[in-house]
């Protein structure tokens, strides 16, 4: 009879891949997927388990994910050794008690929705701190965030940093852009939501009109049409470029081909597209707010406003000074772009459920 202890991952967000949360679902399973865990059963949640099944084989056990889950009569029955919460924002939670790891990406939520802790946002994540073991957060600034706002148990607590993206340089000789890219042209990528702040490099594109500007994501929710809006208003239509959703293969044509890939977030639990732009050398620009700073490094340029006369001139220095140190600053930002590993993440979250279960 097997001994192994079970631990059930909460990666139900994995079904959305374009999202944040769905990228860290997926290539912390992908890392896990290259590691020994003997005496442990890893079981993922999804609403699509026979894609992962074909993907991950018998390494992984599997569990159905429905969206009835989530109200407290249908939680799942089985009883799990460990709990992983791999987003604190997942309304499905254990049905029986059970030890529970939370991992903590931001508590965007009190700054966006509400302070009012009664809020019932506010009241889940409470549940969960009050029902964890240890907490793992993915940056020093998503720690502090949540020690900022909640009353913290006094519990381990773990700063795993995430992997990059891009583990393998694709061929994208034969990808063909649906938008020009004829010009010098500046990329980002990301959801289409406020905090993501492209108005501002929208605001800014006025003012530099020897170059385009390249947005990839999904942008037919309401802030994709805030954007549209302003591209018109501002008579940019030939100078700034929405992609829509784009494939692996798409995002690394245009990263590999912009001359400098633009992150202005104002709110970032951690920000894996300026890392995947690393790899490729870029000179990176984000705003200086929340994680970014810790993800940037020294070789990054930031804006510390968003007036769109600054942020021409900090691109301009940037530029120049990359272009003066082109095979330093190259060599750098691969270097600090290869030094966030999913391997090494996934290894450190095995480390602690195996810490936990002890």
């Amino acid at each position: 009879m097997s001994d192994a202890k079970s631990v059930f991952l909460e990666t139900h967000n994995i079904n959305n891949r374009a999202t944040g949360l769905g990228t860290f679902n997926y290539e912390l399973i992908k890392g896990l997927h290259q590691l020994n865990f003997e005496n442990l059963d890893l079981c993922l949640n999804s609403g699509k388990p026979k894609l992962l099944k074909n993907e991950f084989g018998d390494v992984f056990k599997y569990h159905k994910y429905m969206s009835l889950h989530r109200y407290k009569a249908f939680r799942p029955m089985a009883k799990f050794d460990l709990w992983h919460s791999v987003n604190q924002n997942s309304k499905l939670e254990p049905r029986v008690n059970t030890k529970y790891l939370l991992t903590v990406h931001d508590v965007n939520f009190v700054e966006e929705i509400s302070s009012d802790m009664n809020h019932k946002k506010n009241q889940l994540f409470i549940e969960k701190l009050n029902r964890a073991n240890a907490i793992t957060y993915i940056s020093e600034f998503a720690k502090k965030q949540t020690h900022d706002y909640f009353k913290v148990p006094n519990i381990p607590e773990y700063i795993i940093y995430n992997g990059n993206p891009i583990s393998t340089l694709l061929d994208t000789s034969a990808f063909v852009s649906n938008v020009p890219v004829d010009k010098p042209f500046f990329y980002t990528i990301g959801d289409f939501i406020e905090r993501k702040n492209y108005t501002s490099i929208i605001n800014m594109m006025k003012l530099m009109k020897d170059f385009n500007l390249i947005i990839s994501g999904n942008n037919t929710k309401k802030y994709g049409q805030v954007i549209k809006d302003l591209i018109k208003k501002n008579n940019l239509t030939n100078q700034v470029f929405l992609t829509g959703k784009v494939s692996d293969e798409g995002k690394q044509f245009y990263m590999k081909n912009c001359i400098a890939f633009l992150f202005p977030s104002i709110r970032e639990g951690f920000g894996l597209p300026p890392i995947e732009a690393m790899s490729f050398g870029k000179p990176v620009f984000l705003s200086n707010k929340t994680s970014l700073p810790e993800i940037g490094g020294e070789m990054s340029n930031y804006w510390s406003d968003f007036d769109p006369e600054y942020m021409k001139n900090v691109l301009i220095d940037g530029l120049d000074n990359y272009e003066n140190n082109k095979s330093v600053i190259e060599a750098e930002m691969k270097k600090r772009a290869a030094s966030f590993d999913w391997k090494i993440a996934a290894s450190n979250y095995l480390n602690i459920y195996k810490e936990i279960l002890k």
